[in-house]
C-alpha cells in the first residue's frame, strides 16, 4: 500500500507543472473508476468499487451518475460473514475550492442511492447450525461525498473521496463511510 502511495504521488509531481488547460468546462464529460474501504481503512473489513459518468455543468458544478458494489465482512467465529451491496447512484457536486493554476479541485456532493443488499449470499444456515435471521432486501436513501479532483493532465484526473451513506432498508446497518481513490478521465 505504502508503494502504491508514493507512486501517486510521483505521478502527481510530474503532472503538476501542466496548468495551461481550461477545466470545468461545462459539457465536459468524464468517466470514473473508483475503489476503497468501508468503515475504516482496514481493508480487510470491507471494500467498494465502482464506475460512474459525470458531466460539468453551469457554475463549473457537475452532476455524477453511476454504479456501485460494497461488501463489508462481520466476523462470525472463524469465519467472516458478507453483506453485499449493488447500488446505482444519481448525484450533483457543488464545487467549492480551487487553487489558481486549476490543478486542484474540491467538491462537495450529495447523492440519491437505490439498490440491493444480500447478507451471506442469501445462505442463512452456517457451518455451525447458526441461521443468519438477517434478509436480503431493497435498499434507498442517499449519501453526502467529499470529493478532490487532482488533475494529472487535461484529460487525466486523480479522484479522492469520503462518503457517507445513509441507506434505509438494510437489517445490518443504516451508515456506512467509504473512503476512495480513483481516475477520470475527460472523453470529450
Amino acid at each position: 500500500m505504502k508503494h502504491l502511495f508514493f507512486i501517486i504521488i510521483f505521478i502527481i509531481l510530474i503532472a503538476v507543472p501542466d496548468i495551461s488547460a481550461q477545466r470545468y468546462l461545462p459539457g465536459q464529460q468524464g468517466v470514473q473508476v473508483i475503489s476503497g474501504s468501508v468503515n475504516g481503512l482496514n481493508p480487510g473489513e470491507g471494500f467498494h468499487g465502482g464506475i460512474a459518468f459525470s458531466k460539468y455543468a453551469k457554475n463549473t458544478n457537475r452532476w455524477v451518475l453511476g454504479i456501485e458494489y460494497l461488501e463489508k465482512a462481520h466476523k462470525y467465529k472463524d469465519i467472516k460473514i458478507p453483506q453485499s451491496q449493488f447500488t446505482i447512484d444519481a448525484g450533483y457536486f457543488f464545487k467549492f475550492f480551487s487553487e489558481p493554476s486549476k490543478t486542484f479541485f474540491l467538491s462537495l456532493g450529495a447523492s440519491g442511492i437505490a439498490g440491493y443488499e444480500s447478507i451471506n449470499w442469501d445462505k442463512k444456515l452456517l457451518f455451525d447450525g447458526a441461521t443468519i435471521r438477517n434478509k436480503d432486501s431493497y435498499l434507498y436513501g442517499g449519501a453526502v461525498t467529499l470529493e478532490a479532483e487532482i488533475f494529472l493532465s487535461d484529460r487525466l484526473i486523480l479522484l479522492a473521496n469520503v462518503r457517507e451513506r445513509l441507506l434505509l432498508g438494510s437489517s445490518v446497518g443504516k451508515f456506512n463511510t467509504v473512503f476512495g481513490l480513483g481516475l477520470k478521465i475527460i472523453i470529450n
